[in-house]
């Protein structure tokens, strides 16, 4: 197949390109480098660099005759889409229909669509969540992705696209970036490699399911070849505190700090945790990386960088 890999240089991109390249297919990346990286990119892969929302998408579309769209490009800084929410509905819906249109005029057959069970669900009453919890996102992030994936349901309805949605839980693992505000694995792991106290937003008691970038590729090699139009959860069903990846981060790279607590942040929700049961059934999908590996082999990625 040719795929186009869109955020094909971002952390969780850049892995799902190389797992796409090493199952044999050819991959074509789309990134505006905002904020991936070129390094990131597969030298086997051929690259745009152009912003999901630019009008010469078309011409690319037109030239490569793609097979499959997985759709990984996004705003996807929770506290970013609070402060502007207009600068993320840009970006996450009209490049999103920047991008199904040529999908629909270019007859690509099938589009992976990245979503987050992290988000579209809000807080949640089910612990943990199954595909069919209700959806009342708090953060326009949420409320962005959520919209995709509606218009993912018009667009197979209306035209026939075939679809498949992915809702991450809390990806960590190497490549991701430790700059931002999302990402705390990262951010931790550098401050702490650095000889710095990391600062844990509120109590630190906030929840959330990590899973680990390997076993998330591992669920867009498996959706190429699943046939109907779906929506699955990518996570571990665990609930781990961000003490708790405090304190492990702080083992594991033997600093011996004291936590350090700011203020809580606005639109943060307090617990979520996915279930991954469907996945698992119809995907034959499940996380196989523990958060104590995950964490160490993220650890072993930073200490090279610094």
């Amino acid at each position: 197949m040719k795929i186009l890999v869109t955020g094909g240089a971002g952390f969780i991109g850049s892995h799902v390109v190389d797992a796409y390249l090493e199952a044999g297919h050819k991959v074509v990346v789309l990134d505006n480098l905002s904020t991936g990286l070129i390094e990131n990119i597969n030298p086997k892969a051929k690259f745009y660099q152009l912003d999901i929302q630019d009008q010469a998408v078309k011409e690319i579309f037109e030239t490569e005759k793609f097979d499959v769209v997985n759709h990984h490009a996004a705003q996807m800084d929770v506290r970013k889409s609070v402060a502007d929410p207009v600068y993320d509905a840009q970006i996450n819906i009209l490049g999103t229909l920047n991008l199904l249109q040529n999908v629909v005029r270019c007859k690509v057959p099938k589009f992976i669509f990245i979503s987050s069970g992290g988000a579209v669900y809000g807080e949640q009453e089910q612990f943990p969540a199954p595909e069919t919890h209700q959806t009342f996102p708090l953060s326009p992030y949420g409320v962005t992705k959520l919209t995709g994936e509606k218009y993912l349901h018009f667009y197979q309805a209306t035209y026939g696209l075939k679809y498949g949605i992915l809702r991450y839980a809390n990806v960590y693992g190497p490549r991701q970036n430790p700059k931002g505000e999302a990402g705390v694995v990262a951010i931790f792991a550098t401050k702490l490699l650095s000889q710095e106290s990391p600062i844990i937003n509120g109590n630190g008691k906030q929840t959330r399911d990590y899973v680990y970038v390997g076993d998330v590729v591992q669920a867009n090699v498996k959706l190429l070849n699943y046939q109907q139009n779906d929506v699955f959860n990518i996570g571990t069903a665990i609930e781990t505190d961000v003490n708790q990846i405090f304190h492990q981060l702080n083992e594991i790279c033997g600093t011996g700090k004291e936590e350090c607590h700011g203020p809580a942040k606005p639109g943060e929700q307090l617990r979520s945790v996915v279930d991954y049961t469907k996945a698992k059934r119809l995907l034959n999908w499940q996380p196989t990386t523990s958060l104590a590996e995950g964490m160490k082999n993220t650890v072993a990625y930073f200490r090279e960088k610094i």
